[in-house]
């Protein structure tokens, strides 16, 4: 049994609990059978009215008293408290939880197992599992991407787009939920200053629209600085965590005020793994539900 202590703390723990309980009986008999209620004791007053006496406390306390000392005795007889002894009954918290445990796999580990080997579209026509992936989003995800899926605070992406900064196939999808992901746009400031920031949000803008023009001074500086991760035509490169800049969605914001910071200041970001929070079952519940549009059937 892990939970029960060993070598020089077991040792300490019994000596504790034996130096303990002695000093309680000896004190408690000491109190009502060691005294001499003959003896003289001087005239001492406290708080005015408050006298020194030899009366003992009522006797009910000590057949207490030694009532609770027979019920530890008992107690660690049965159960682990006593040093490295583990109790008759051989009971401990961390024992109870991996019992526990062993029930649920039992129970549920088959249907974990066939959950997890199921095609994302079977998945996703299965009304009990979509809820299922549903009500796992909300526990785990909802504080960041919103409880609808579509993201918030122009921090946290829209799930429910086309657009996937990761990529959104299922090996894709399942990566950056078991791993986690971390994303780094550099900063851009010392190498274009204020007027070839300006300049480059005003053409990112323009990818973003269709109507940016592969001519000129800022195209030819799109394509030194930035096309190596956003790509010649800004389509993204999800291998890398390059988002595409050529539709309109906008993690950080559209705005031209947001675009220059994104490019001047740089942005990082941070997905955090749920590789040991979730099991295979519920990283495949929910890759199948946000590669289905995020959406799930009326709960029930």
């Amino acid at each position: 049994m892990t939970s029960i202590a060993t070598g020089f703390w077991a040792g300490w723990v019994v000596v504790l609990t034996v130096v303990s309980v002695a000093g309680l009986v000896w004190l408690t008999f000491s109190v009502y059978f060691g005294g001499d209620e003959s003896a003289e004791v001087g005239d001492v007053v406290w708080d005015e009215t408050l006298r020194e006496g030899t009366t003992a406390a009522p006797l009910w306390w000590f057949w207490m008293i030694l009532a609770l000392l027979a019920t530890s005795v008992v107690y660690l007889i049965l159960y682990p408290g006593f040093g490295s002894y583990a109790g008759v009954l051989r009971w401990s918290q961390g024992g109870q939880i991996a019992a526990s445990v062993a029930r649920h796999e039992e129970r549920f580990g088959p249907v974990r197992t066939e959950i997890a080997a199921r095609a994302l579209p079977e998945l996703q026509q299965d009304d009990v599992a979509m809820r299922s992936a549903s009500h796992l989003f909300n526990n785990h995800c909802s504080a960041c991407h919103g409880p609808d899926a579509r993201g918030q605070a122009s921090l946290f992406p829209d799930l429910r787009d086309a657009s996937w900064q990761w990529g959104r196939d299922e090996a894709q999808l399942a990566q950056t939920i078991t791993n986690g992901r971390q994303a780094v746009m550099p900063p851009w400031q010392a190498v274009l200053n204020d007027d070839g920031v300006a300049n480059m949000a005003d053409y990112v803008l323009a990818l973003g629209n269709g109507t940016a023009s592969a001519d000129g001074e800022t195209a030819t500086a799109y394509r030194n600085f930035c096309s190596a991760c956003h790509g010649p035509d800004g389509a993204g490169m999800p291998l890398l965590g390059a988002p595409a800049l050529n539709d309109s969605a906008w993690l950080y914001g559209g705005s031209t005020a947001a675009v220059r910071e994104s490019i001047s200041r740089g942005r990082t970001g941070v997905m955090p793994p749920f590789g040991q929070r979730l099991d295979r079952a519920q990283i495949k519940l929910l890759t199948a539900w946000l590669t289905n549009g995020a959406g799930s059937p009326p709960a029930q």
